[in-house]
């Protein structure tokens, strides 16, 4: 059990039957009336942020998190195989639970897989990872006012805005978190 004033930023709880992150959280105590702690939570199932307000002194079961290095093999149809890299044992997850970060999975990316009481409840991609590009057109450069921007698609079958000057087989670095082109490698 843990008290709302050992709460920490990261730290995680469970909170309506629901795993929550703490993203941050404030003591308030106003001049009448009892104390109270504002916070801001992730349910780490879904990635939705709520605001919560608690009691100052509110007590909450502690989520105890276990995180594993994964390392992305393959896919067949909606399974997609992964190997833990201490012990070399194969792990299947279903497309649903790795949501879009099937997008950026390239053979050999190392992710973060989080479990609850041996069950699967996030992933985690780097910030970034390195992208060839498949198949892109040609840039026209024309009277633009800002920066232009065009689709390309990734060798890994997600499709992207890029600048102009992008063209096929270049490699590319795309935010994981965005979806974003961020720079050419």
């Amino acid at each position: 059990m843990i008290s709302t004033n050992q709460f920490k930023n990261g730290l995680t709880i469970l909170h309506e039957g629901k795993i929550f992150q703490i993203i941050e959280f404030q003591h308030i105590k106003p001049g009448k009336g009892g104390a109270f702690v504002r916070t801001k939570l992730r349910n780490l199932k879904n990635n939705a942020v709520i605001d919560k307000t608690f009691k100052a002194g509110q007590k909450f079961d502690t989520a105890y998190i276990e995180q594993q290095k994964i390392q992305y093999l393959y896919n067949s149809g909606d399974s997609y195989f992964f190997m833990n890299t201490e012990n070399y044992e194969q792990i299947n997850i279903d497309k649903s639970a790795l949501g879009s970060s099937v997008n950026f999975l390239k053979g050999g990316l190392e992710i973060t897989a989080s479990y609850s009481k041996g069950k699967l409840i996030d992933v985690s991609l780097p910030t970034s990872v390195k992208l060839r590009v498949e198949h892109t057109e040609a840039g026209l450069r024309g009277d633009t006012a800002k920066a232009a921007y065009k689709p390309a698609t990734l060798e890994t079958g997600a499709v992207i805005q890029v600048p102009l000057f992008i063209k096929p087989q270049d490699l590319i670095k795309v935010d994981t978190r965005t979806g974003k082109y961020t720079g050419r490698v």
